[in-house]
């Protein structure tokens, strides 16, 4: 099967397993797994900040993060159909205690105009205090859009005039940096913490990582432990995330090729209302006829491609490292004649 479902399917290649089964081990909750440390330095220095913390997954750094920034009966600024409220199991209200302010905007992106209209008045007893805003770049549900960095720049420079923390769900970060060729020491000045998935595009199996300043990055130790996050010899998984950001970020634009031509693929399909537009490795497609989004995916699935529903007549395929050029050409040949 040619799996197009999602880049978490993603096989660690001979290499990274290599990489794996020799990494020196410690335990990680005494600070003492060499692997583990090492990873988290690697991570800090790319985007330029003073410490990280290894995690096992996206939606444990995006939660910690939260926990940290946000205390319970605060609210938290994000997209309407931004991961860390759809997907993410009531995690804001659960974990933190939190209210959140959902935003609409272009393809899961939101403005700083549009941030600005909705900070609650801190001397009202009738509002809860803003003191988060967190945006998702790459866009998932916004078909993997990725932020024009002048308005990044624009929603930074707010935030740090408001005193706000600004976070970043960057599940696919290496994804939007491939589009906007910003150096990630550039792009990481944005915000006071960012979380990068190891586990999608990059191809580690599993875990992410948690990046900000020292004093941030001990307080999410602590929320991290009492999550039930921590973990002992955690350097033969770290070692994974480590080989992935050594050798994998730079092949992303490869996915993003492939993704360009199932894009194309889709919108010469008759069964294909229309497709959001194309810029990392997301093609979300639109249904002419909403009811057949099911017996689409089905007759897919009899050819050996699996995507998935993206929504309501809408469907969702991502390309990733184990998307070969050859599976690109016959998925789009396959689609090309529905």
């Amino acid at each position: 099967m040619i799996d197009l479902r999602s880049d978490t399917v993603t096989q660690p290649s001979e290499e990274m397993r290599f990489a794996m089964a020799n990494a020196a081990v410690g335990d990680d909750v005494f600070k003492e797994d060499p692997t583990v440390i090492e990873l988290e330095a690697f991570g800090a220095q790319l985007f330029d900040k003073e410490a990280a913390l290894f995690c096992s997954s996206g939606t444990q750094t995006n939660q910690i993060a939260i926990n940290v920034h946000v205390q319970p009966g605060g609210e938290v600024i994000c997209h309407e159909e931004s991961h860390i409220y759809k997907y993410e199991g009531g995690g804001i209200a659960k974990n933190t205690g939190a209210s959140v302010r959902l935003l609409p905007g272009d393809r899961g992106r939101i403005t700083a105009a549009n941030i600005a209209q909705w900070i609650n008045p801190p001397h009202d007893v009738h509002f809860p205090l803003t003191q988060l805003v967190s945006i998702e770049d790459t866009a998932n549900r916004g078909g993997g859009a990725v932020y024009d960095t002048e308005e990044l720049a624009r929603i930074s420079a707010f935030c740090k005039a408001q005193n706000l923390p600004l976070h970043l769900d960057g599940a696919r970060v290496f994804n939007a940096l491939a589009v906007n060729q910003l150096p990630a020491a550039t792009y990481g000045a944005f915000y006071d913490s960012i979380s990068v998935c190891l586990s999608k595009g990059l191809g580690a199996p599993v875990g992410s990582l948690l990046i900000g300043s020292a004093a941030f990055i001990e307080k999410a130790r602590r929320v991290r432990k009492v999550f039930g996050g921590g973990m002992r010899q955690a350097g033969i998984i770290a070692a994974g995330g480590l080989y992935a950001l050594k050798y994998n970020v730079d092949r992303l634009k490869v996915d993003h090729l492939h993704a360009l031509r199932l894009g194309e693929a889709l919108q010469n399909c008759g069964k294909i209302e229309s497709v959001l537009p194309v810029q990392t490795n997301i093609v979300v497609a639109i249904l002419k006829d909403p009811e057949q989004r099911d017996l689409f995916i089905e007759a897919l699935k009899n050819k050996g491609i699996l995507c998935m529903a993206f929504g309501p007549g809408m469907i969702r395929m991502v390309t990733h490292l184990n998307v070969s050029e050859s599976d690109c050409q016959y998925c789009s040949e396959i689609i090309e004649k529905m």
